[in-house]
Parts: structure tokens; C-alpha cells; sequence
């Protein structure tokens, strides 16, 4: 009947499973040249196994014969034409961002050379994260302090959670975060001293020049890249999470504060009025601080280098590419641009064996399980009453726990319980007998928690552990606890609660599923657009021209006022006119009496 034909759409009644499992699925098709594209589709996905089912017309319609779904060579040759060749060998500039973002970073920057591609990383000469010398890329050491100071971090933590844990007074907390705004002020400002030092360097930047890069690949924790890409006139790609004004979403795609919460704000996309009003002062907050923050330094270099009209954030938002390590398993939904491309958890992989002596202490948990514990490389020494507490607590578990600890041996420690200084983690949570992961909330151990499909009991401590907890904690996949309040009964109740309670691994799972169904690895996808961007010099096309906008232009508030005038003029005018007519009218009336 023609009421197929009226519906105009497309149903997909069951979900395509993977290749490896056949699917039934139904189609209501649109005839004409609609189905010239339905056809081909259905082909490839009898190809892969799947009973196709369509729902037509019981009149003769010129359905084309292809739906008898045997497929000739020349299909087969064309649906596998998706495999795109990859780049030549390339050379690509690394500006990364020390610390922890470099684990990131380093992953990419090995993969690239394992692909043909030759990698060139500035380092600072004081560099905390990343070596002089490696066999994956070469280095150029800038002889200047880059500002990471690794002490400095460790030490800042040790006294967050001394102050948490002493119930210390706000203001004693507010000093110490005013002591934090302080130390990134100096690191950007050390950054932009890096930058000065490679532009007046001019031998370095003529090398730079003549070595012909593809593109400057950086993290935009720090400017340093994006000036100097910039500078270089090079392709831009960011490996991003954050910038330098905070969350990078919020710097390049629309972000309505009414469900895009900031993540430092701990909360979720479904926000009560409250929440809303909390989300909104928090940004205002925020935006303000990072500008404090940033902004002297970086509008100055801009200045020197490009120019006084040239707004230093601008050179952000004008990147190509934005490989963004997120995966929105873990992220709430909200709007994204062309340019961004979603690689959270790329670098996941599956487990290998585990060393022998872990094996061993692993397999004689039994039935019970194994329960692993790390809280980050910026965690040097737990206080030793916290550190006794969560001991105590292992202790009475059946459980066995491996735990990344450094510092005196707790005195309350079980039998049950494995100090260790370093640990496969990756590893042990791809291990069957893995039950529980304890984690203060970093992203790189999130992702494989999820890959995984290990749930968690979080103990954030700074930046935006408490944020990436939050996220799990609504998707019911984790039990987050504040650490002021930690002692071994709290601690005890909430391993004993995600331990116990099926949900929070069924629910984590679930999250490893559909993180894992993916048409191409996270890792993979973001190589494929590293050399995208290499092939055609850029990705301008991808990129929208919106950061150029006045704000007013942006959020069209001339047009809304131009409106509003124009609808004012024409409303004045019937009002004048009516007013003209009972004038006119009263008038006649008069004469007439």
C-alpha cells in the first residue's frame, strides 16, 4: 500500500550486533531513488551474515534484483575501499605538556613512529615526565626550566589531604588554592619564556623551518605548541582534554550551561534550578581564574609575535584538529564540532601476562578475587593514620589487594595484602580475577577500569579527580568518597557495598561493551586523522569560523535587537495609526452634533 511510502522512514527494529554475530533486521525502504542507496547498504550487511527482511508494496514496484543479496566481486572490492592508505612518511613536531599528559602523549608519539613517521619532541632541561634520549624520537632540549616541577606537586597534594583530613577552616583551604593559582601563573609564564627562547633562537627556528615539518602536534594544557605552529605557519592537532581556560569542549562547540555541567562542578547533566544556578557561578568563577591565570602572559607573547589586534585564545580555537581524550561512555552528552575527534581510552590494549610473582599472589585469591588499589603518581606518601586505616580495612576482607604504596609499612597491614612500589595496572585489571579497582579518579585509570569492565571505589584528592569520579558515580559504576572523611569502617562499608551489590560491575560492563564496539580502535581512529590532517595540510574544512565572532555577532544579539526594533517601529506605527482614525472619527462626530 502507498502508506509505506507516506511514513518516510527508515526502521531498524533490532540492533546491527557485530559481524561476528548474525542480526535479523527489517526494512520499510522509500521507493525511488532512495533506494538506490538502501540497496547497497543491505548487500554489505548480507555480506556480513545478517538476515535482511523488506517490507514493500504488494504492487509492482521496480525494486531493483540486487535484493536477492548475492553480492558480485566488484561490491566486495568497493566496500573494502574504506581502508584508506595511510600518509608517507611524515614529520611532525611535538610541543607536549609535562607530567602525566605526557603518558598520553607518548603513546601517540610511539605509534606515529612505529607508521614510517619521523618525530621530533621539545623538551624543557629541568623535564619531569619525558626522557633526553629514545630510540621512538628525537629531542630537541631547550637549555630553560619549563616550569613542572614535580616536588612542588607532590608536596601541594601531601597538604591537601592534610588540610581534608584535619577539617581545616575554608580559609585555610582558600590559601592553599590561591597558593596553586600562584604556582600555574609562574608555569605558564616559564612556558612563555620557552616560547621567547625558541623565537629568538633564530638558528633553532631556522632548522625548524627547513626541516619541513607536517604539522605541530601539542597538548593545549600549555600555549607553547600552539604559538609555535603558528610562528611555523604548520598544521595544528590537539591531544586534549583541557586547555589553558579549562574543559576543551567549552573552548571551540557550544556548551549550554542548563546540562553541560563544568567538570569541576561534580555534577550531572540532569541539573535541579539550584544545580543550574551552582553550574553557572562556577563557570563565571572559572573563566575568570583561568583568565587571571593565563592571560598576562600569553596576550603579551601574542602581541610581540602577531600582533596587538590578535587575541591570544584565538590561535587556540583556530587548531585544525581536536583529538579529544574523551569517550562518551564516560562523558555526558553534549553538542561537539566537526574538527573534534573522540579517542578516549586509546590508550587501552588488552592484558598481558602478569609477571610471575603477581600471578602467583593473584591465583591464590580463589574465588574471592583480587582488589587493586594506586592513587597516582602525585601521591608520594599517604599520611600514616590514613594509611593504617585503609589497611586495617583490606585486612578484614577475603579478598587479596595489591596495593601501590610508598612510604613506612602501615601497621595495621593483613597478611591479605601486597605493598608494591610499581604495578602492571593495566595488566591486573584485564586479569579474570580482577574484582575491584581503588583509584583517586585520574583519567588514564578510568579508561581502563572501563576497558575492563572493573568497577571502582574513588578517593579524589585534587584537580579534576573529583569531576571524573562525579561521572562515574551517575552512570553507577562507582562509589566516591571525600577523604576527610575516610576511616577503616566508611572505607570497609564501601568496597563491601561495590563488592557486593551486582549492579556496579553489570552496570561497568556495560560501559566496557559499548566502549569496546567500536568500528575502528580509539588509538587507530586517532592516527587515521593525525595522517588525514598530514595528506591535506590541514583541516580547515572541518573548522568552524565562529571564535572570529564578536560575542554579540555570536550569540546574535544585533539581530534579536535590529528584530525587536523593527517589530517596536511597526507596532508604533498601527498604534499611531488607530490613534490618527479615532482622532478622525471623534473629529466628524463633534462637527456633526
Amino acid at each position: 500500500m502507498r502508506m509505506i511510502y507516506c511514513c518516510s522512514a527508515l526502521l531498524l527494529l533490532v540492533l546491527i550486533p557485530r559481524a561476528c554475530e548474525g542480526g535479523n533486521i527489517l526494512v520499510v525502504p522509500i521507493e525511488g531513488s532512495h533506494w538506490i542507496n538502501m540497496d547497497i547498504l543491505l548487500q554489505a550487511l548480507h555480506s556480513r551474515g545478517h538476515t535482511v527482511t523488506i517490507l514493500r508494496s504488494s504492487k509492482n514496484i521496480p525494486f531493483s534484483e540486487a535484493v536477492k543479496m548475492f553480492l558480485s566481486l566488484a561490491s566486495i572490492v568497493s566496500l573494502l575501499a574504506v581502508v584508506t592508505p595511510a600518509a608517507h612518511g611524515g614529520k611532525i613536531l611535538v610541543f607536549p605538556h609535562d607530567g602525566s599528559h605526557w603518558v598520553n602523549m607518548r603513546v601517540l608519539v610511539e605509534e606515529l613512529h612505529s607508521r614510517g613517521h619521523t618525530v621530533t619532541v621539545i623538551r624543557a632541561a629541568d623535564s619531569w615526565y619525558i626522557s633526553e634520549t629514545s630510540p621512538r624520537y628525537k629531542t630537541v632540549t631547550v637549555d630553560i626550566a619549563g616550569g613542572a616541577n614535580e616536588d612542588f606537586f607532590r608536596l601541594f597534594v601531601s597538604e591537601v589531604i592534610r588540610i581534608k583530613r584535619s577539617k581545616g577552616s575554608a580559609w585555610t583551604r582558600f590559601a592553599l588554592d590561591m597558593e596553586l593559582k600562584d604556582k600555574f601563573f609562574e608555569l605558564h609564564k616559564k612556558v612563555c619564556e620557552v616560547v621567547v627562547y625558541l623565537f629568538e633562537n633564530k638558528d633553532l627556528m631556522k632548522s625548524f623551518q627547513d626541516a619541513k615539518y607536517d604539522m605541530v602536534l601539542t597538548d593545549p594544557a600549555n600555549g607553547g605548541g600552539v604559538f609555535l605552529a603558528h610562528y611555523l605557519g604548520l598544521p595544528l592537532v590537539f591531544n586534549a582534554r583541557w586547555t589553558v581556560h579549562g574543559e576543551a569542549h567549552f573552548a571551540i562547540a557550544p556548551s549550554p550551561l542548563s546540562y553541560v555541567p563544568l567538570p569541576t562542578s561534580e555534577l550531572s547533566d540532569q541539573m535541579t534550578f539550584v544545580e543550574r544556578v551552582k553550574n553557572i557561578v562556577f563557570y563565571t568563577m572559572r573563566m575568570y581564574l583561568y583568565k587571571q591565570v593565563v592571560g598576562p602572559h600569553y596576550s603579551a607573547l601574542s602581541s610581540r609575535y602577531f600582533g596587538s589586534d590578535v587575541d591570544y585564545f584565538s590561535l587556540f580555537q583556530a587548531a585544525d584538529l581536536w583529538l579529544m581524550r574523551v569517550d562518551f561512555v564516560f562523558e555526558f552528552p553534549r553538542p561537539t564540532m566537526p574538527n573534534v575527534i573522540y579517542m578516549g581510552g586509546f590508550q587501552c590494549k588488552p592484558a598481558k601476562p602478569l609477571p610471575e610473582h603477581l600471578e602467583e599472589f593473584v591465583q591464590s585469591s580463589g574465588e574471592h578475587g583480587v582488589i587493586i588499589m594506586s592513587l597516582g603518581t602525585l601521591i608520594g606518601e599517604l599520611p600514616h593514620d590514613l594509611a593504617d586505616e585503609i589497611a586495617a580495612a583490606f585486612a578484614k576482607l577475603p579478598q587479596k589487594v595489591i596495593w601501590r604504596h610508598k612510604g613506612d609499612r602501615p601497621a595495621t597491614l593483613g597478611n591479605n595484602t601486597l605493598l608494591v612500589d610499581w604495578m602492571p595496572q593495566n595488566d591486573l585489571l584485564g586479569h579474570p580475577n580482577m574484582k575491584l579497582f581503588v583509584s583517586h579518579g585520574g583519567t588514564n585509570g578510568i579508561y581502563e577500569a572501563i576497558y575492563h569492565g572493573v568497577p571502582i571505589v574513588g578517593i579524589p584528592i585534587v584537580f579534576d579527580q573529583a569531576g571524573n569520579l562525579a561521572r562515574l558515580r551517575a552512570k553507577g559504576v562507582a562509589k566516591v568518597m571525600d577523604v576527610s572523611e575516610l576511616d577503616r569502617k566508611i572505607f570497609l562499608n564501601a568496597v563491601q557495598e561495590v563488592l557486593n551489590e551486582p549492579s556496579y560491575r553489570m552496570n561497568m560492563q556495560r560501559l566496557s561493551r559499548l566502549h569496546r564496539d567500536q568500528p575502528m580502535k580509539p588509538l587507530d581512529t586517532a592516527l587515521f586523522w593525525i595522517e588525514f590532517v598530514m595528506r591535506h595540510k590541514g583541516a580547515a574544512h572541518l573548522r568552524t569560523e565562529s571564535y572570529r565572532l564578536p560575542w554579540y555577532s555570536y550569540h546574535s544579539v544585533d539581530v534579536i535587537l535590529f528584530l525587536l526594533t523593527i517589530a517596536l517601529l511597526i507596532l508604533l506605527f498601527f498604534a499611531g495609526l488607530v490613534w490618527f482614525c479615532f482622532r478622525l472619527c471623534l473629529k466628524r462626530k463633534v462637527k456633526s452634533d
